[in-house]
């Protein structure tokens, strides 16, 4: 019997079960993964996936590992360390940006592996860049700490406006903020005043790659004053 359950289990591959799960969470969201809908997406018990997965908590980091990898092979061939930055940067952006679930995910836990590989491709690539030891890991994770937190920002109000029913006209709701904030007093909102105008229709993925822009021209500004 404990060679049958074995053979099983065998069958039933862990790649198997991360790939169904990623097939879940892209279709119905994070709430609609459970190992009872897992279990009958993989025509199987639900005792076959835990001889694989934990719970609920390692299939998401699992799941999560799974995409990153794979976006991490995609962009590892550019000819300098800046351009692998900003194609890793903006391929990460996009895969938020087309499964939210992922930022949620790489928000929630900081040791996982997926932030553990998304760490060493751009540390090893901003080193690259010529920063010293002793400030790369401050170099990087305000890299990284960006990447994330816009793209996962990003996403998440695209969420709040699918939640609304007005993700079809998000200029107009961009419009709407804008206006909200040119009546602010000036005196307290200057700044607000002077760029509202650039918002509704301003492009996000623009917008980010501006700010990876930016980031790398002060890590590349003080690597020149180091030398």
């Amino acid at each position: 019997m404990a060679r049958k359950n074995e053979r099983r289990a065998d069958a039933l591959s862990h790649e198997r079960i991360v790939d169904a799960a990623i097939e879940i969470l892209d279709t119905d969201g994070e709430n609609a993964l459970t190992f009872r809908a897992l279990s009958t997406r993989l025509a199987t018990g639900s005792g076959a996936i835990y001889w694989h997965v934990r719970n609920k908590s390692e299939l998401l980091g699992a799941a999560t590992d799974g995409v990153v990898t794979r976006i991490l092979a995609d962009t590892a061939d550019e000819a300098s360390p800046r351009a692998s930055i900003t194609t890793t940067a903006l391929a990460l952006f996009d895969a938020i940006d087309a499964r939210p679930w992922i930022g949620a995910q790489l928000a929630r836990e900081i040791g996982q592996m997926a932030t553990a590989r998304i760490l060493e491709v751009f540390g090893t690539q901003v080193r690259a860049l010529g920063v010293p030891d002793r400030a790369l890991f401050d170099a990087t994770s305000a890299l990284v700490s960006f990447v994330l937190g816009a793209a996962g920002q990003n996403a998440a109000n695209a969420a709040n406006a699918r939640l609304h029913g007005n993700e079809t006209d998000r200029t107009t709701a961009l419009a709407s903020v804008a206006h909200r904030w040119t009546e602010l007093d000036p005196a307290r909102f200057p700044f607000l005043h002077r760029i509202a105008a650039q918002v509704p229709g301003h492009d996000d993925r623009m917008q980010f790659l501006a700010g990876v822009d930016y980031l790398l021209a002060g890590i590349e500004s003080r690597v020149s004053q180091q030398r």
